[in-house]
């Protein structure tokens, strides 16, 4: 199981090029504000959108789920938790006004890419920068 990738994985490379070839910039790897220990797969920053390509097995995928015959009981808490987490996460993201788009890896990328780019155009980028404005960089 260590040889698994956590990041990087091929079904978010093929949904990362697809945004790209769209047009869309985006982050990688951005942590949660606020939860030290959780990144964002690909994030939006200006709109505040963060995509997810959950893996199957490490997040307990309604369709694909196993469970590993040896040491079922430690497994089946791991997933959970995993799921858990993924629910805090999303939340926590919710509650700070972020758009949480979340897929597993064995959706479609087209598909994906697809639905995020749509979700990206409709959505307005929140102006994070604070303080007063320049009165000299206003032209008359």
């Amino acid at each position: 199981m260590s040889k698994q990738r956590s990041r990087d994985t091929k079904p978010e490379v093929t949904v990362r090029r697809l945004l790209h070839a769209a047009g869309l910039r985006y982050r990688l790897q951005r942590r949660v504000p606020g939860m030290a220990r959780n990144t964002i797969d690909i994030a939006f920053p200006g709109p505040q959108v963060a995509v997810f390509i959950d893996g199957c097995f490490w997040h307990g995928c309604p369709e694909h789920a196993t469970f590993p015959k040896s040491n079922p009981a430690f497994w089946r808490e791991k997933i959970n938790k995993n799921a858990m987490r993924d629910t805090r996460t999303t939340a926590h993201l919710e509650s700070l006004g972020w758009t949480v788009l979340r897929f597993y890896t064995h959706e479609d990328p087209e598909l994906v890419a697809d639905q995020v780019a749509k979700v990206i155009r409709s959505a307005k980028p929140v102006d994070d920068r604070s303080g007063p404005k320049d009165e000299r960089s206003e032209l008359p």
